[in-house]
């Protein structure tokens, strides 16, 4: 016999075929519901992963940061020492300036061992000070010793000059120095 007899008489049934509808519907419901709990699941969970990893990334970055200022620190601190040491041999250029003077023009002579005190002030205010005091102090004394600062610059160039020349040679001289030289 066939599934399909006709000769049976059928056994549809209206409220069962409700029910059933309505149990579908609600287990449709009910998997909708399930899938929007897991994906709000997924999401507060790939939400606090990249938190995670963005707040690694940040603390790597400080601390490359940081290690970066620390060396750039170093370094500056090694130029200010090295500049101190410069500007405290030119003090002493400056002096023996002042001694050349001494016999001819004792007042020039005396102005000019001023010259070198500040330089050796500025030298150990370099040495142990921070940039802003010793701008601020420049500035100050540019204030009150016109003069005597414009002559300053003049002596710092100059010797600014003479430092570069001696620092970039190496003793020998260029094949163009010696043509020039020969000439």
């Amino acid at each position: 016999m066939s599934d399909l007899d006709l000769n049976k008489p059928s056994t549809f049934n209206p409220n069962q075929n409700t029910r059933t509808a309505q149990n579908l519907k609600d287990q449709a419901a009910d998997a909708g519901a399930e899938m929007k709990h897991r994906a709000g699941d997924a999401l507060r969970a790939s939400t606090d992963t990249a938190r995670d990893k963005f707040k690694e990334a940040a603390d790597a970055a400080k601390d490359v940061a940081s290690g970066t200022a620390d060396q750039f620190q170093d370094q500056a601190r090694e130029k200010q020492r090295s500049g101190a040491d410069f500007i405290e041999r030119f003090a002493g250029n400056i002096r023996e300036a002042a001694r050349a003077f001494e016999t001819d023009a004792p007042f020039a002579a005396r102005g000019v061992n001023h010259a070198a005190d500040y330089v050796e002030d500025a030298a150990e205010k370099i040495r142990n000070g921070h940039l802003r005091d010793l701008v601020g102090n420049a500035s100050d004394f540019a204030k009150r010793q016109p003069a005597a600062f414009l002559g300053l610059s003049v002596l710092a160039g100059f010797a600014a000059v003479r430092f570069l020349k001696a620092s970039g040679s190496d003793g020998t001289s260029s094949p163009s120095r010696s043509k020039t030289a020969d000439r």
